[in-house]
């Protein structure tokens, strides 16, 4: 994909978080493997969904994306422009275009501040409508925007409810207008109810603004309702990728189906089909297995997977999968992964 296709580029991403011992001398004794060789590119007005368990290394790549955390290794390309290293005026002038919505609204929110403050402030933060007047207008209509009552704006978030806090961190999220939305489990917290709410809210606002978004989340039927394409993580790397009906029609790689098998099937008849059971647990991070990170709890590993580390490539059906011996067509209904359809 080229730079111009692109709004963001990410080449062999790295982040290791170091693990010490001793109280005065803190000596590195380890390093936990979070994010371990990720690329992907996200087109310009698309949304990329990635998803995988827990502690896979999701947020942590969006936070490196946003810079929220400096990269070990690896580069950040954000409309043809290397951001890795970028500091001072040049990292704050960048960070005017993409924006971050994070998973929990309770903690997302300064208690002490009014919602109207918080809006408020990345104009405050960039030096934008500095009358009073002129933000307290912004604000309110920003507020009115995700569907708040803007007469509101001198409240404080425990007078909220959990959905609208959520949309208080949309609209302070939109305030600068980004290029750049990345979501971490924006409804995860929410009540099943509140969910759809807000999730059309950002697929409106997507619409309206012409905002790129990545979209992080653990429910599948979210992800393939809001992405046009998704990224599958395991364990600090992207096993599979590609556009969102391939990769939930024909997985290819045996961690794709095992999660797609998992999905809570709401026809009886389909109830009674045989499950995909993952063997054992997730591996230590600060430990990750040889060669191919899945091949200790894979159904179909062999040799060669202890071995040799599979690189991403096509597999033939539209999305790139990390796998020596992918999924064929007829293994996929005796895991149950038609009823993810």
């Amino acid at each position: 994909m080229s730079a111009e296709e692109s709004l963001v580029q990410v080449r062999d991403l790295v982040k290791h978080f170091p693990i010490t011992q001793g109280i005065v001398l803190q000596r590195k004794v380890g390093a936990v493997q979070a994010v371990d060789g990720v690329s992907f590119d996200v087109r310009r007005g698309e949304t990329l969904g990635i998803v995988g368990e827990s502690g896979c290394g999701k947020s942590t790549t969006a936070r490196l994306v946003m810079r929220l955390l400096d990269a070990t290794a690896g580069e950040i390309h954000f409309e043809g422009r290397d951001i890795t290293r970028l500091k001072g005026a040049e990292l704050k002038a960048i960070r005017r275009e993409m924006q971050m919505i994070f998973q929990d609204p309770y903690s997302s929110l300064n208690p002490r501040k009014t919602v109207g403050a918080a809006i408020g402030q990345p104009f405050a933060i960039h030096g934008l409508l500095e009358g009073k007047a002129e933000r307290k207008r912004a604000v309110q209509e920003l507020m009115e925007t995700v569907g708040l009552n803007p007469e509101h704006y001198n409240r404080y978030p425990h007078e909220f409810s959990g959905g609208q806090r959520q949309r208080i961190g949309v609209a302070r999220a939109l305030a600068l207008k980004p290029k750049l939305l990345i979501a971490d489990e924006p409804v995860s917290a929410l009540d099943v109810s509140i969910q759809a709410q807000v999730l059309n809210l950002l697929r409106e606002m997507q619409r309206e603004l012409g905002l790129t978004l990545i979209f992080i989340a653990h429910d599948l039927s979210v992800v393939r309702h809001m992405c046009d394409r998704v990224a599958v993580m395991y364990l600090g790397r992207i096993v599979e990728i590609g556009p969102g009906d391939p990769l939930y029609d024909f997985p290819r790689h045996p961690y794709t189906g095992a999660l797609l098998s998992a999905v809570p099937v709401a026809d009886p008849q389909l109830r009674g089909e045989r499950r995909e059971l993952l063997s054992g647990d997730v591996p230590s991070p600060a430990n990750p297995p040889k060669a191919c990170r899945f091949h200790t709890r894979c159904p179909k590993a062999q040799e060669l997977c202890s071995q040799e580390d599979p690189p991403l490539q096509d597999k033939g059906t539209g999305t790139e999968a990390a796998c020596h011996f992918p999924l064929a067509r007829e293994e996929l209904a005796e895991i149950g992964v038609r009823s993810a359809r």
